[in-house]
């Protein structure tokens, strides 16, 4: 008789929630320190490390669940949908945030980035500068940063589950 995997739909559901909570509760602390503004990397840092000890551990439960076995598919398949809830959890709560919370955000963003470029580059003129920040703008609307925030999402989760799996990989040996 073989051993057939159990579904990981319940893990995944429930660590994608977990790590959709740590975003939140990450982006919220930023917001309450007035860094929301700051390219920060210890926060951006710290979003990375919670996300990778969040599908480390939800791959470990599906492992256990799983009779102590695991492939790098099924790690895969683990990590990747827990970062997809989680890549969800944080768009949905980026929309509210620049349409109900900040809703200059994007605009204040921009502003920063023009300043930023005048300290940076002081040898740019006025129409150099206008043409980086129409360029920026283009790429800054709800729908683009939503995208590339869950291609982002997946594909660090994709490399941490291939980590994880190598780490916690198991398989049954077939005799």
């Amino acid at each position: 008789m073989e051993n057939q995997p159990i579904p990981a739909k319940s893990v995944i559901i429930n660590y994608g929630l977990y790590l959709g909570i740590a975003s939140v509760l990450i982006s919220v602390i930023v917001y309450a320190l007035g860094m929301q503004y700051d390219q920060d990397w210890k926060m951006g840092s710290l979003g990375i490390i919670a996300m990778a000890v969040i599908i480390f551990l939800g791959i470990k439960k599906y492992k256990e669940l799983n009779s102590g076995y695991l492939t790098i598919g099924q790690a895969l398949k683990t990590g990747i949908g827990i970062a997809l809830i989680g890549g969800i959890i944080s768009v949905i709560y980026s929309f509210i945030f620049m349409n109900f919370i900040e809703p200059d955000f994007m605009a204040n963003t921009m502003e920063k980035a023009e300043q930023q470029m005048i300290e940076k580059y002081p040898n740019l003129t006025d129409e150099q500068i206008e043409t980086q920040i129409e360029m920026m703008q283009k790429f800054s609307t709800p729908a683009i940063t939503s995208a590339f925030a869950l291609i982002a999402s997946l594909f660090i989760g994709f490399v941490i589950s291939l980590i994880s799996g190598f780490i916690q990989k198991k398989e049954i040996m077939e005799i």
